[in-house]
């Protein structure tokens, strides 16, 4: 347990002292889970269960000030969630649940912790930790055995969990990337009967698909989770486009298939690469099923796959809520990650700089995943990224070539076209200005060579 959550915790305590639930929380889930195997989280936010009224409980820690916000509270579900000592923490009261047929909304009705811990998504998660005492117990009887031997089960039957709830079926495959544990046969055979109930048309929102998505992809055993995922059928149903990468075998430059080496990629990227670069990752070779071609001699091609790429990713992102900045930059990097790979050693200075230019923003990020993209292919890495950072640093030293801009604005423009109306035409030549300011072959404030440039260029484009 970590010393901010354990302070938070005996503050709570010491608040309670004295009240009807003095003695009566629970620390439970996850959690408690980690203490058990070593795991140190580093997020702070922490579930509490109790066999009483939760948002009272919640109101009290508010009256006293003992929380530092007013409290959130669901009274019809008995949750509430207050912060400690800069710590979320949600109380919970100890309950039973029912679902009515086709609602993900629980029918909620005051339990036990015994029940309460019956309810939960898998045995491992059903510890308790009482916060004063720190005691841990195995309410059901169940989880110290499955903890012991990385097995993954609910605590009930597995049909009833997941036609409750379908999103636990992709939870077991993202604590199975996490934790590293299996499945036991029930389980998963419950996932392969049940994994039809993950699509769109049963209920389950997009946003929580995409919560899922996003906490396996961070997880260090990322590619079991998504393994786990294809074998069980669940990818199919919300995400088919990356289940069409197993097996299509790429070109002399890879040894592996597009889905294994999909996976070779993100398991390459950095560990603290955050979720832009391990979607980026995880789609860059998504539009590789639609181009593939065999040539005369057989070689294998994947014509314009990045900008297809790009595109699919797009539709894939926007489908699962991704906000629109994640969208934007993961398409990004998905039309670019090839640049930096196709610079060979008779590059210009001037081919260079336009590189950076037309990259942008993204330089940095490209530069991981293009090393990543090599290292995943298996075979002997042909991209030099620290020669290619030094080449690049070299052609744009003195040369701000990302800012680089026409130094004739629209306006100016217009008039020294004699008054001629806006169109294509104004866009042409101001890009032929900047790449000229990024060339070096024109300075950034030389107005007046701008304009016997800008009118040479409109006598040879009159269009």
């Amino acid at each position: 347990m970590t010393p901010i959550v354990d302070q938070a915790l005996r503050y709570l305590s010491a608040a309670l002292r004295g009240t009807e639930w003095d003695g009566g929380l629970w620390l439970v889930g996850g959690a408690v889970r980690d203490q058990l195997l070593g795991i140190d989280t580093s997020t702070p936010d922490i579930d509490l269960v109790l066999e009483g009224d939760a948002p009272a409980v919640a109101m009290h820690l508010w009256k006293v000030r003992a929380a530092s916000h007013h409290p959130v509270t669901y009274p019809a579900f008995g949750t509430a969630m207050v912060h400690i000592n800069g710590v979320q923490i949600e109380l919970v009261t100890a309950r039973a649940e029912t679902y009515r047929s086709g609602s993900r909304k629980p029918v909620v009705t005051p339990g036990t912790i015994a029940s309460d811990a019956a309810r939960r998504d898998f045995t491992v998660n059903t510890f308790l930790q009482h916060i004063d005492t720190r005691e841990i117990v195995d309410p059901l009887g169940m989880a110290r055995a499955d903890l012991a031997a990385g097995i993954l089960r609910t605590p009930c039957d597995p049909d009833i969990t997941f036609t409750d709830d379908p999103l636990r079926m992709l939870r077991a495959c993202r604590f199975a990337a996490k934790l590293g544990f299996v499945l036991d046969e029930s389980t998963h055979d419950a996932i392969v009967r049940h994994a039809h109930r993950l699509a769109p048309e049963h209920g389950i929102s997009a946003e929580r698909v995409r919560d899922e998505l996003v906490k396996t992809l961070l997880a260090k055993g990322a590619e079991g989770g998504f393994e786990l995922m294809r074998t069980t059928g669940l990818l199919g149903h919300f995400l088919p486009e990356l289940g069409a990468l197993y097996g299509v075998t790429q070109n002399a430059w890879h040894i592996y298939d597009v889905w294994t080496h999909t996976f070779r990629v993100l398991g390459a990227l950095p560990k603290d690469a955050g979720i832009v670069l391990r979607l980026a990752a995880l789609l860059h070779d998504i539009a590789k099923p639609q181009t593939r071609s065999v040539g005369a001699d057989g070689s294998v091609h994947f014509y314009g796959h990045e900008d297809v790429g790009a595109d699919i990713a797009r539709g894939i992102l926007g489908r699962l809520k991704f906000d629109n900045d994640t969208i934007r930059d993961v398409c990004e990097l998905v039309r670019l990650h090839m640049r930096f790979g196709q610079v060979t050693d008779d590059w210009s200075r001037t081919a260079l700089r336009r590189l950076v230019r037309a990259v942008g923003s993204y330089q940095d990020d490209l530069f991981v995943l293009a090393l990543a993209d090599a290292i995943g292919s298996g075979t002997p890495v042909r991209i030099d990224v620290d020669g290619l950072k030094a080449r690049i640093a070299d052609a744009c030293a003195g040369v701000d070539v990302a800012s680089a801009v026409s130094p004739l604005d629209g306006g100016a423009l217009m008039r020294l076209a004699g008054g001629r109306p806006a169109g294509p035409w104004l866009g042409a030549v101001k890009r032929y200005l900047e790449g000229l300011v990024v060339d070096g072959d024109l300075a950034p404030g030389d107005m007046l060579r701008a304009e016997t440039l800008a009118l040479d260029f409109l006598a040879r484009e009159p269009g």
